[in-house]
């Protein structure tokens, strides 16, 4: 397992949330393997403070539906370096990296219990859209949220 998959499933873990769901802790260590998608990290001179996964639209995505779409997926930040503006520049990097990329909406989900996380989205300007909310599991609920890039 790689630094990043470290970093993922601790942050996770650390907010209980692989306990809603623990076979999304293999998901969690898999996201970016299979070359879709781009990861992105933020890090200091000595360790790996969080990470973000960019991932344009295709067939298999979970929430984007075309390919002016990309989907932000396991946004994670290290207990330690949280309240640092970490999660911030991580969100802002991947909204410059989907504009880049000529994407129109970005778009992620979280579990209710991401309050945090939902925090981050909120401040970016990312809005509900709960037309796009989703189960994958008994008892999962994703909330759904998007942002309208524009140059």
């Amino acid at each position: 397992m790689n630094a990043v998959s470290e970093l993922r499933v601790m942050a996770y873990t650390a907010d209980g949330l692989v306990n809603v769901n623990p076979d999304h802790v293999e998901a969690l260590r898999l996201l970016g393997a299979d070359g879709r998608g781009e990861v992105l990290v933020a890090a200091d001179d000595e360790r790996l403070l969080g990470t973000v996964m960019f991932e344009p639209w295709s067939p298999e995505s979970e929430i984007a539906r075309n390919a002016d779409e990309a989907e932000m997926r396991a946004f994670a930040v290290s207990p330690g370096a949280r309240g640092l503006g970490v999660g911030r520049a991580l969100v802002n990097a991947l909204v410059d990296r989907a504009r880049e990329e000529g994407v129109s909406r970005l778009l992620v989900s979280a579990l209710p219990e991401m309050v945090a996380a939902q925090y981050v989205y909120r401040a970016r300007g990312f809005r509900r859209a709960p037309d796009r909310d989703l189960s994958p599991l008994p008892d999962v609920e994703l909330l759904t949220y998007e942002l309208v890039v524009k140059d």
